[in-house]
């Protein structure tokens, strides 16, 4: 049976399919803070109970929050309940709630470790957008110096290395922390262009008033002689999580070739070290992205388990 998912009750089984069937560690208030922060673009949420009542799978519909003709979905079922036509049957529900919402474009994500996934999405007319590649990192074999060297040169040479905390978590320098943002994401190699936010409210509420942004552990990079902000490095612990999590690094396209990348994101291997006290950091970058992947590999990451999006245009 498919039935309106019941927030009381479910997110606890969601939270544990995401971790287990999507190896995307979950809590359940993470969920639940999820679902209270998009709750208005949610378009379809539905989940499958096997005859006992147990949920054994879902579906999850959002509206892009720059492109409302666009949504993020996901369909999860269990292992043991596969190849029973459950998932087919959540995804019917997804495309059906889309064509009358006026989505033109679905999207999804999935660990690339998960060929099946990858089979479903096709055969239903998805096609690959990026590859997005895990990196993973263990501290105790980093020798940080060289890099810290490395920023302490640059700073010699009219750049100030910072944090939001140091600068003052305000309301301009959160202005000054999106555009550097928006531009760098936007010139990645691989992002199409692509901007992450609508707008600096939304960049607002979806970083900066969220449980996991730490003003410390936001990395930043200023030209001293004119004051602008040219390259960054942000990194956080979510809840319940053993490692770091290193989220962007980019270098405005004017300052690249400077070493910028390298010497912000040691400050951020840094505070990983020493203030968050994890041992082990990950980070993931589209696969067409050489030159930071190149940089995380003088650093000393291995690469391991990354995600794969697709996307569907929709009559």
């Amino acid at each position: 049976m498919i039935r309106y998912l019941d927030p009381a009750n479910d997110f606890s089984t969601l939270a544990r399919l995401f971790t287990v069937e999507m190896q995307d560690p979950t809590t359940e208030n993470g969920l639940r803070e999820d679902y209270e922060t998009h709750k208005d673009r949610i378009l379809c949420l539905k989940v499958a109970t096997s005859k006992q009542g147990e949920v054994i799978g879902f579906n999850w519909l959002t509206r892009d929050r720059n492109d409302g003709q666009r949504a993020y979905f996901y369909v999860v079922v269990s292992h043991e309940h596969r190849h029973q036509g459950i998932g087919s049957q959540l995804y019917q529900k997804v495309e059906a709630v889309a064509l009358t919402s006026a989505i033109r474009e679905l999207r999804a994500t999935f660990p690339d470790t998960l060929p099946e996934s990858r089979v479903f999405a096709e055969k239903r007319g998805f096609s690959l957008i990026s590859h997005s590649i895990g990196m993973q990192l263990e501290l105790e074999r980093l020798d940080l110096q060289p890099f810290l060297d490395l920023a302490a040169e640059l700073e010699s040479r009219g750049f100030e290395f910072t944090s939001m905390e140091a600068l003052g978590n305000t309301e301009a320098n959160q202005r000054n922390l999106y555009q550097l943002n928006d531009v760098t994401s936007s010139q990645t190699m691989g992002s199409e262009g692509e901007h992450s936010w609508s707008s600096f409210e939304d960049f607002q509420q979806s970083v900066c008033q969220s449980d996991w942004y730490k003003p410390a552990g936001q990395m930043v990079v200023i030209e001293k002689s004119t004051g602008k902000w040219v390259a960054m490095s942000a990194i956080t612990r979510f809840e319940g999580q053993a490692e770091a999590y290193n989220l962007f690094t980019g270098v405005d396209e004017a300052f690249r070739g400077r070493k910028l990348a390298q010497a912000v994101k040691a400050k951020a291997l840094l505070f990983a070290r020493d203030v968050l006290g994890v041992k082990t950091v990950r980070t993931n970058h589209n696969a067409l992205n050489e030159p930071i992947i190149a940089i995380d590999r003088k650093f000393g990451y291995v690469q391991s388990p990354g995600e794969l999006y697709v996307r569907k245009y929709l009559a």
